[in-house]
């Protein structure tokens, strides 16, 4: 008799609200209830939602993706406890694979309208768009962006265990802190606490009303627990090491994506799906000290879409931004200068600018700080592989303008 299958530490219902799903939730917060227990040195399988806990239908209208409710995201599966894991460890989880829900072989990518949420180029792209991709086994491609199919680096947008207390008052004081000394600027730099649209999973009542009101937002990295780093190479195979702040770690997974560019420029600039995780977990007692570490690490693991040497073009950019204006070693400056020399290059092959933007977020392009300390410009390069076009887009070949459509637009 063979052995039995993985077990699966939580499952999602596609058809019924996130909202009403006791195993997700969509803050950090020590009190969040668990939602199931994890064995030292177990393998489980855990399901999860879309980030947006399936607000982005398979359509060709961006409408939703204009209409998006963000006080509502990302919905986490979890938080789940990990047997004698406590405060002081490390969480080693390790990464063994991730895939689509059978039911729903697609994902989305989206730019989110400058009044809801942004992006990267907000300045320049502020209107709402997206791209539908199907999946093909390991390939995807889109009928919102022709000409291109590529092998999707699939990978956990988020994963990282609940703050304690202490943290949280701490992540809430700076980020508090930030908002009252920006706030002459047109844009939001941090988003607080608020009670509207929170989810806790099981928890009753007043346990809800508490994380409504304390609870940390999902939408950024923090460095005390990692989070939401969507960091693209952190696929199957992957180790991540996370510090441990409370009694069984209360592990939290989700914003599942099938591909993604360094950076993830667009915000929804993933390949943004349901999916399922396998992951094993082991805790390294007394991990912090013995490592060292203040923040999570990482090992990658082997598998990444392969492209040969030189099939990469590599675009520039420095701290001068599109207006002529200098900035002092920026590399955010720098990193969106690199992002529209990209747009220039690929729009004479026929592409309109959102159809580029979104594909610099989904596509695997290789992001790099080049140079970060020849005063005052600071460098930075984005690689896109030639190789996931249809046609040639080398230095040396011939232009042909087509026809290639364009990406869902709102109305």
């Amino acid at each position: 008799m063979g052995k039995e299958g993985l077990r699966y530490a939580a499952k999602v219902d596609l058809e019924k609200p996130a909202a009403e799903q006791p195993q997700l939730h969509n803050r950090w917060h020590p009190d969040v209830p668990f939602a199931g227990k994890i064995k030292n040195n177990e393998v489980v399988k855990i399901q999860c939602v879309d980030w947006t806990g399936g607000q982005i239908g398979n359509n060709d209208s961006a409408n939703d993706v204009r209409d998006v409710d963000l006080t509502k995201i990302h919905y986490l599966t979890g938080p789940f406890e990990i047997e004698t894991a406590e405060p002081g460890d490390i969480l080693l989880v390790e990464i063994q694979d991730v895939q689509p829900l059978q039911d729903q072989p697609w994902g989305f990518t989206g730019v989110f309208p400058k009044t809801n949420g942004g992006g990267f180029l907000d300045e320049l792209y502020p209107d709402a768009a997206k791209a539908i991709w199907d999946f093909e086994g390991i390939f995807c491609s889109s009928r919102h962006i022709p000409g291109v199919r590529f092998a999707g680096l699939i990978h956990p947008g988020i994963l990282g265990c609940a703050p304690s207390a202490e943290i949280l008052a701490e992540w809430n004081r700076r980020e508090a802190e930030l908002i009252t000394a920006c706030a002459h600027l047109d844009r939001d730099v941090a988003i607080p606490p608020t009670p509207q649209n929170v989810h806790a999973g099981s928890a009753d009542a007043a346990i809800k009303e508490k994380v409504g009101r304390e609870g940390a937002r999902t939408i950024p990295g923090r460095p005390e627990h990692g989070g939401n780093c969507d960091i693209k190479n952190l696929s199957r195979g992957s180790k991540v090491y996370l510090p441990v702040h409370v009694q069984g770690a209360k592990f939290s997974v989700g914003d599942l994506h099938f591909s993604q560019g360094d950076g993830e420029i667009s915000f929804c600039g993933a390949i943004e799906m349901a999916g399922e995780i396998t992951l094993k977990f082991s805790v390294m007692k007394g991990g912090m000290s013995k490592l060292g570490l203040k923040s999570p690490i990482y090992m990658p693991g082997p598998v990444e879409p392969q492209f040969g040497p030189g099939r990469y073009i590599y675009f520039e950019g420095f701290s001068v931004d599109e207006h002529g204006k200098q900035h002092y070693m920026d590399a955010t400056v720098a990193y969106r200068q690199t992002c529209l020399r990209a747009i220039e290059y690929l729009r004479r092959f026929g592409y309109d600018d959102y159809q580029i933007y979104l594909l610099l977020s989904c596509a695997p392009v290789q992001g790099h700080l080049a140079g970060m300390v020849d005063i005052p410009n600071a460098c930075t390069t984005l690689g896109v592989p030639m190789d996931i076009f249809e046609f040639d887009i080398s230095p040396g070949a011939e232009v042909k303008k087509l026809d290639l459509g364009c990406c869902a637009k709102a109305s």
